[in-house]
């Protein structure tokens, strides 16, 4: 049974002292041999005292240091922190590059920001994206503050915010006062998306083409292609909702992404956040999607208005790029059953006729196969290579492939009309890249893109110590927050530097979903392989706010991040980017060099953080070290006490 100390809350600046010992040597034994053993011994002594005192006196350099080197006792107490300690200063004076002067420098405060801000989306700001084109929704693209634009402050909570409820309890229930907007149960009260009651939303599981729920509706997905024997693990929703989608894919061990614009369906992936689904603010516009080729099993619109068939079909061919092998393109709403519905629609049927056709046109020109059309559901099939695309091309007048590019590049990269070319293959059954193993496997089985060498500097032996060592530091973390090992208290978790996922992966067995981030800065570019685990994540450059909506995260995990942005921007911009996106007493764990841990510390110790340094789990003497960090919880003043106070 767990003991009562697994109940405590979780204090990153209260942990057990380690007791200290000294080992072998704690105590000497010695056994004189014969009767000038000892006199030998006492004047071995006796000449090594004059001796050194001898030294003592001389004028050395190092006299100084030799001495005070001396002074220090054997059996000094160990240098864990406790309540009863003071706290160490982790900083080194005689290092020029990381050269920080602590102590001369007056704390940098930051001040709660105006309510107004509770949820501020930097690049998504909606009056910065006036300034940017309408057509093909440009405007609702990434658009970050300029340097002098960012906020020195902290967004706050809404008045009256709570912890969210727990899994798998929130996938139908959420805090009216966490997520305080009713337009949806308004525009929507017919659909079944949301619903407001008393203190909270419920969300039944409906959607606009999926009346009788979510469930229902992957049921009927499942009787066309197999949901059950784990081929299909990845999936992405386009034009998500509230991601109801998503959340009962959950519960069949298919991992999904929900993205759809911040526009005017008011907080829909707010919604699907704090439901405790996968989620990003993202649209299909002028700019590939932030996900690396062949990355998702299964991709969906269910009415998400996107137009596929327009602009040369630009739209279909990016969800070709991020879509695998063999992977399927799921298509309910207008135009598929049109002339059942087209009244219902109020469109006429020459209009809807022609988009089907217009859809039907470019998924041919990708050389998809349309599996199935049956009642409000169409299935499309990628191929599993492109031996017969690129025999056929001209005959079936397919579209171009691209040129020699990376395929995998997709941040602020422009969206191109010609088609991804797939890894070459030798024979028609073989899959483009390698084959997959299926679910669960999947995730400790060596990548194909690591198994084919084609991660540079990364070999299957890598990938195996680099799974070994994750499972060794996670258990480590949860011997320091004993919280981290207990299902319920986390969900919503972000690794900002994921390498190849094995933060993620070391914590499978829990109900939470890690978001794997893959900085654009670093040298070897590893989302493919995450994904070829059956994992989740997406780019990002850190000195640019994430595309999503504050207070997204329980806990965030930083390994080396602010090392490799030491150069590129400012420590406390990172720092208060995470405290936007991280929940009231949600954690932070972060990995790095002692002289840049002791640098934030003294940063977050202003922003309502609690923290500590902690020793890496090899031990005091390694340079790395780990901080630990709890942020307090804090609102917005109530309306009353926000007017009396301004």
């Amino acid at each position: 049974m767990a003991s009562s100390d697994d109940h405590r809350p979780y204090n990153p600046t209260s942990k057990p002292s380690k007791p200290f010992s000294l080992g072998n040597f704690s105590t000497w034994k010695i056994k004189p041999t014969n009767s000038y053993t000892l006199p030998l011994i006492l004047f071995l002594c006796i000449f090594s005292y004059f001796f050194g005192l001898w030294q003592h006196g001389s004028t050395s350099p190092t006299a100084s240091t030799t001495a005070a080197h001396n002074q220090l006792p054997c059996n000094s107490p160990d240098t864990t922190l406790t309540k009863n300690q003071q706290t160490l200063d982790f900083t080194t004076h005689h290092n020029p590059n990381y050269a920080i002067n602590i102590s001369n420098n007056t704390p940098k405060t930051f001040p709660p920001c105006d309510v107004k801000y509770s949820e501020y989306t930097p690049c998504e700001d909606a009056k910065r994206s006036l300034k940017f084109e309408r057509e093909r929704l440009i405007y609702r693209e990434r658009h970050c503050p300029a340097k002098d634009e960012l906020l020195k402050c902290r967004v706050p909570a809404p008045h009256g915010y709570r912890n969210t409820f727990t899994w798998p309890k929130s996938r139908d229930l959420a805090w009216y006062a966490n997520v305080p907007h009713k337009e949806l149960t308004i525009e929507k009260a017919v659909q079944n998306w949301i619903i407001y009651q008393g203190d909270r939303f419920k969300f039944p599981g409906g959607g606009t083409m999926f009346p009788n729920g979510a469930d229902a509706y992957i049921d009927d997905i499942g009787k066309l292609i197999n949901l059950k024997d784990g081929s299909i693990r990845t999936a992405i929703d386009t034009g998500c909702g509230v991601a109801s989608w998503g959340a009962y894919l959950l519960s069949r061990d298919i991992l999904p992404i929900s993205f759809a614009p911040r526009d005017t369906h008011e907080a829909q992936v707010q919604f699907a956040l704090e439901r405790g689904v996968p989620a990003l603010i993202g649209v299909i516009a002028s700019k590939r999607l932030p996900y690396p080729s062949r990355a998702f099993d299964m991709a969906h619109c269910s009415r998400c208005l996107i137009p596929w068939g327009q602009n040369d079909g630009v739209y279909l061919t990016e969800v070709d790029r991020v879509l695998r092998p063999g992977g399927y393109w799921i298509l309910s709403g207008p135009p598929i059953r049109w002339k059942k519905y087209w009244k219902g629609w109020e469109r006429t049927q020459e209009d809807l006729n022609e988009e089907q056709t217009g859809i039907e046109a470019v998924a041919a020109s990708l050389c998809w196969n349309k599996l199935v059309e049956k009642d409000d559901i169409a299935i499309w099939q990628k191929p599993t290579n492109h031996l017969n695309c690129k025999m056929n091309r001209k005959l079936a007048k397919n579209r171009n492939f691209c040129p020699a590019q990376d395929p995998d590049q997709a941040w602020y990269t422009n969206l191109e009309t010609c088609l991804t070319p797939l890894p070459e293959v030798s024979s028609e059954d073989d899959v483009a890249g390698g084959k997959l193993a299926k679910w669960p496997q999947r995730l400790t089985a060596v990548p194909p893109r690591i198994s084919r060498g084609t991660v540079k500097g990364v070999t299957a032996a890598d990938f195996q110590q680099d799974s070994e060592l994750w499972r060794k530091r996670v258990t480590h973390y949860k011997t320091v927050n004993n919280q981290l090992a207990q299902p319920g208290r986390y969900r919503n978790l972000l690794d900002m530097n994921a390498y190849l996922g094995g933060f993620a992966a070391a914590l499978v067995d829990l109900p939470v979903w890690v978001m794997n981030m893959v900085p654009v800065d670093v040298k070897v570019n590893t989302l493919g392989v995450i994904y070829e685990r059956g994992l989740i994540g997406s780019y990002q450059n850190w000195c640019e706010a994430m595309s999503t909506y504050p207070r997204t995260y329980d806990l965030i995990h930083a390994d080396t991040v602010f090392s490799l942005y030491k150069d590129r921007c400012e420590i406390e911009d990172i720092l208060l980017e995470m405290d936007r996106i991280l929940r009231p007493e949600g954690s932070v764990i972060i990995r790095d060099d002692v002289d840049v841990l002791v640098k934030i510390k003294s940063i977050i110790d202003h922003m309502d953080w609690d923290s500590q340094i902690a020793d890496h789990e090899d031990g005091p003497h390694e340079r790395e070290k780990l901080l630990f960090a709890v942020k307090k919880y804090w609102t917005a003043p109530a309306p009353a006490e926000e007017g009396s106070n301004s």
